[in-house]
């Protein structure tokens, strides 16, 4: 009943930036945790970030704390990533989900029930 759609990716240079956006419809983000992921050709997909839609609570997988900031508008059912200082690491397909388990905050992949398509991104040396 929920769907995702990522936009805002693209290519940049290191040291550049990137917004993403992940925008909902059939629900709201009220009541839902939302994560990003990402997955790079041949690896596994891994955790980047998540927020709590009701308090606005972040956490961040270590590669990208500092640099990567999660937010939200409840209002408008949409999630943004703020890249800043990207690297050719950060190269990947990124995804936002929702796990409407929202007492769980996971940061795996499995726990989130909701998936948008992602939205690639790409780091230049």
């Amino acid at each position: 009943q929920v769907q995702l759609v990522e936009s805002g990716g693209g290519l940049v240079q290191a040291g550049g930036s990137l917004r993403l956006s992940c925008s909902a419809s059939g629900r709201t983000f009220s009541n839902y945790a939302v994560g990003w992921f990402r997955q790079a050709p041949g690896k596994e997909r891994e955790f980047v970030s998540r927020i709590r839609s009701i308090d606005g609570r972040t956490s961040y997988a270590d590669s990208v704390k500092g640099r990567f900031t999660t937010s939200r508008d409840n209002a408008k059912n949409t999630v943004f990533l703020q890249m800043n200082n990207l690297r050719p690491e950060d190269t990947a397909v990124y995804y936002c989900a929702v796990d409407s388990l929202i007492w769980r905050w996971s940061e795996i992949s499995a726990d989130y029930d909701y998936w948008g398509q992602g939205t690639q991104v790409t780091v230049s040396s």
